[in-house]
């Protein structure tokens, strides 16, 4: 069994080799291959297993509040894997079409 300094060691080493043309380490729930989101963004998928990348500032609004709960009730919390809302890629293309339009100031 290798104690836990000499894995240390060993992880360390490999962090500094480049790794040009080979596969990237995956983190775990990453398992379809696709990056991981970039700093300050979040990842969902769709039923049809679509994914979309979103600013954080998306949180905010309704449409995905109401989304995350609908999520919620239909398949539970994730523990280790994505977040997958209940709506195809159509649908969520129109939802982020109507939260990239401004709002007019009348509204």
């Amino acid at each position: 069994m290798i104690g836990s300094k000499k894995l240390i060691a060993i992880v360390r080493k490999w962090q500094k080799i480049p790794c040009i043309g080979r596969r990237p380490i995956l983190l775990p729930g990453t398992d379809r291959g696709e990056r991981p989101p970039s700093k300050g963004h979040f990842v969902v998928y769709t039923m049809d297993e679509r994914r979309f990348l979103f600013p954080l500032a998306y949180l905010r609004t309704n449409i995905f509040q109401e989304l995350f709960r609908l999520s919620e009730e239909e398949f539970g919390l994730p523990r280790d894997g994505p977040i997958t809302l209940p709506c195809d890629a159509a649908s969520m293309e129109k939802v982020v079409s109507l939260v990239r339009r401004p709002v007019p100031k009348k509204l």
